[in-house]
């Protein structure tokens, strides 16, 4: 009984001072969701080569507060660029070798452009073309 009473106490008293804190105000996070202008629905990515993502940059808050990444849809395991400064407006990739693209050219990509959110590209198309392929498969290191 005299432990009951001691915890009741101890809780009670917990209670009332967590009750009589303050509560301070969060702060405003700055969310910042850019339009992706390429790629875009007349885009041709071409396997195995580099080309720009951009998008609008003239909305951007001063501070963005999480870092920035480019993945394909559906593959969230690769980003194809990380770490990079949002406000930059433009990033370069290189375009990865997608077998089911090799197997279907009809088939569409988009990627996903993550900040504060995540935005989507238009649908666009990733081509297989064997020259690019075999050029970087004989390159020699640098």
């Amino acid at each position: 009984m005299q432990f009951t009473s001691l915890f009741a106490t101890v809780a009670l008293s917990f209670v009332s001072v967590v009750s009589g804190a303050a509560i301070l105000p969060r702060a405003t996070l700055d969310v910042f969701v850019p339009t992706i202008l390429t790629p875009n629905a007349d885009t041709i990515w071409t396997m195995g080569t580099q080309v720009n993502v951009t998008w609008k940059t003239d909305n951007a808050p001063v501070n963005i507060s999480n870092g920035a990444a480019v993945y394909i849809k559906g593959d969230l395991d690769h980003p194809l660029a990380n770490g990079f400064d949002l406000r930059a407006g433009w990033v370069t990739v290189t375009v990865p070798f997608i077998l089911s693209a090799m197997e279907d050219p009809t088939e569409k990509h988009q990627i996903i452009l993550f900040g504060d959110s995540g935005d989507l590209s238009d649908n666009f198309t990733i081509q297989f073309d064997p020259t690019v392929f075999l050029s970087l498969a004989t390159a020699k290191p640098n």
